[in-house]
């Protein structure tokens, strides 16, 4: 029966997957897999012909294989490798070559033979690489063919940079990526106009071959493209839709990278579900989005026709289960995100006492308070909170070049018109020039640059913050550490940036905090942050009694909400409101018109800022709930329900 009911809870899946709850047990399982292979080979006096991925989805795979080798002896004597992938044109020993990123995060740690390693050449002439390639096949074919070949997947559904439009039986050979793939990529070289616009790799046809195929997926950035890739039509479109015509292939994933799964998204369609407040109003809110009704039209046929007949039986009628819902996420509106005093809390998402809170907002970068939460902030001033505001990083890196440069010349011509000494500061002037002109793609800033774009955001920042309504006393900046130490390194500790954000807390004792909920990339800004911040927190509810009512709200940033069934606390805006907003957004001037680093999002972070609410607002407008301009969305953190 076990075995049924996983079938029928699988039955939109098209190829076997298997789900860790992180990819850190993932990561261990895959190289437990790869070390077996090893061992098996070596006890039959073969060679264990691996294909490698790289990128940051198998780095932890490869930090366990090191592991196992140093404290368990795995030897990698009879490993022959062979990788997917390498830029065109790229010389191995730079920075963003996959020859400098294997070195460094796998082959410089075992006991490889250096001769058993093969990586794509970026440096021949491009006439010479249609036979490097018809090579590369055959010492492949040569070795009886891959063991095992490990994938990421990438969000245009690429495997290797086989990009879409590539065939089923292709081949090693020259492509070309796709605009999405080099976005994705432009980080690591200082910018997309810095990323190669070709590449060779391994083809599909190739990666077919291998006995044993598994693809790796982590957060939930992948998603979405991992849903296609499992669930979807085959097709070009999708490059890894071709992995479901294989018998040898397993997609391992961890739970953020299958959350788009319809097992795990939309489970009623694929099983019977136990129904919980949480899954109805879910399935509630899927219901009236997809049929594009009110909730409170829903019909019995609805439920029925979509997959839900089993809640209208148990839980039903349905127009019960309706006004429930209604009422539950009517009362996530509130223009009281401080709680209304004097009034009845027992609906409202924030607590009425105490009347005047200690309010909180840390900010990962200097304007993710007003992008992200600006009407809300400005409110909380509005109506009397004591709000403090924490800047968690300097956000050094997102300035341009001739911004800095300005703001020098500004401060030496200032200088000269005072009468006062210039010396140093022609010198400042001159290093940064010279700098600048020879500095190369991702090639870190030095001091002074670093320095004078943390001044830049740290001026926009209290110009924001005053202008919300904030006295200068109640504007913090942690400067945290740990932002300018992973500039250089990976996997810096960050026991000073817990500290000193616990020191913060302590001073401040508040009732309310607000961060960042941004958790999809697990190495970005936003997510260290809020690891820092929940990390000082739980320390301090050890011993200190006022952080037992202390609630921690999260917000999400310019990119995209939190979905309509997360929500637990809407703060709508009125049209005059949002023009505050906005002006809060334009005291940074170094981030608007064209940030350094945009996403994938061409428009201003204002204009992204007021269509994101804007469309949550829709959303509640179309769920037949009132009619607003704007709604800023916050989610509760609850320690106490950690898991």
């Amino acid at each position: 029966m076990a075995r049924l009911n996983l079938l029928e809870e699988t039955r939109f899946e098209k190829l076997p997957v298997t789900v860790f709850p992180n990819q850190e047990e993932a990561s261990i399982a895959v190289a437990n897999r790869i070390a077996a292979l090893i061992k098996n080979k070596q006890e039959k006096g073969e060679s264990a012909v691996l294909g490698l991925a790289t990128g940051a989805t198998p780095v932890k795979v490869y930090d366990e294989l090191i592991r196992l080798h140093k404290e368990e002896g795995l030897s990698f004597k009879n490993v022959i490798t062979f990788n997917l992938d390498e830029y065109y044109p790229m010389q191995p020993d730079a920075e963003q070559s996959y020859v400098y990123f294997m070195n460094r995060v796998l082959f410089n740690h075992v006991d490889i033979d250096r001769n058993n390693i093969h990586i794509p050449d970026g440096t021949l002439p491009e006439e010479q690489i249609h036979d490097y390639c018809l090579q590369y096949e055959k010492k492949i074919s040569d070795l009886g063919g891959l063991d095992l070949q490990i994938l990421g997947i990438g969000r245009t559904g690429h495997i290797g940079f086989n990009e879409p439009g590539s065939a089923p039986n292709s081949g090693t050979r020259l492509v070309t990526l796709d605009d999405l793939t080099r976005r994705d990529a432009s980080r690591n070289f200082g910018g997309k106009e810095n990323v190669p616009t070709k590449a060779i790799t391994m083809g599909v046809g190739t990666i077919f071959k291998a006995r044993e195929i598994i693809l790796m997926a982590w957060n939930g950035t992948k998603a979405q493209i991992v849903k296609k890739a499992v669930e979807g039509a085959i097709s070009a479109e999708v490059p890894a839709t071709y992995l479901q015509l294989s018998d040898n292939v397993e997609f391992i994933l961890d739970k953020d990278a299958a959350s788009g799964l319809t097992r795990f998204d939309t489970p009623w369609l694929a099983k019977d579900c136990v129904w919980d407040q949480g899954t109805i109003k879910k399935a509630v809110i899927w219901l009236a989005k997809t049929l594009k009704k009110p909730i409170l039209k829903l019909t019995e046929e609805d439920y029925n026709n979509n997959g839900m007949a089993q809640l209208a039986t148990e839980k039903g009628p349905v127009y019960n289960i309706n006004i429930e819902i209604f009422n539950l996420i009517q009362h996530t509106i509130t223009g009281w995100p401080g709680g209304k005093p004097d009034a009845d809390d027992s609906q409202r998402p924030e607590r009425a006492l105490p009347k005047k809170k200690r309010s909180v907002i840390f900010s990962p970068h200097p304007d993710d308070d007003v992008i992200s939460m600006g009407g809300t902030f400005i409110r909380l001033a509005d109506q009397g909170h004591d709000v403090h505001v924490a800047y968690q990083t300097s956000g050094n890196t997102a300035v341009w070049s001739d911004d800095t440069l300005r703001f020098i010349e500004f401060a030496r011509d200032f200088s000269k018109a005072m009468n006062l000494d210039t010396e140093t500061l022609d010198k400042v002037y001159n290093d940064t020039r010279e700098f600048l002109d020879r500095k190369k793609p991702n090639q870190a800033d030095i001091d002074e640059i670093l320095t004078v774009n943390g001044l830049i955001r740290k001026g926009e920042a209290i110009a924001g913050a005053r202008f919300a309504g904030l006295p200068d006393k109640n504007i913090h900046f942690q400067n945290l550490p740990f932002y300018d130490r992973a500039k250089y390194a990976k996997n810096v500790s960050t026991e000073d940036d817990i500290i000193q954000t616990m020191k913060l807390l302590e001073e401040i004792k508040p009732h309310q905090i607000f961060a960042a909920g941004d958790f999809a990339d697990p190495h970005g800004t936003h997510k260290v942050c809020f690891d820092i911040l929940k990390e000082a927190i739980t320390r301090l509810r050890e011993t200190e009694e006022w952080t037992k009512d202390c609630w921690l709200w999260l917000y999400r940033g310019a990119w995209h909400e939190f979905e309509i069934h997360e929500i637990e606390m809407a703060v709508p805006l009125s049209p005059a409101e949002v023009i505050r907003k906005r002006h809060a957004i334009f005291k940074h001037q170094s981030q608007k018109d064209t940030p350094v680093f945009p996403g994938d999002d061409a428009r201003e972070f204002w204009v992204r800022a007021e269509e994101r609410t804007a469309e949550t607002a829709k959303i509640y407008d179309d769920l037949g709930l009132a009619e607003y301009e704007s709604i800023e969305a916050f989610v509760r953190w609850k320690f106490d329900e950690e898991v």
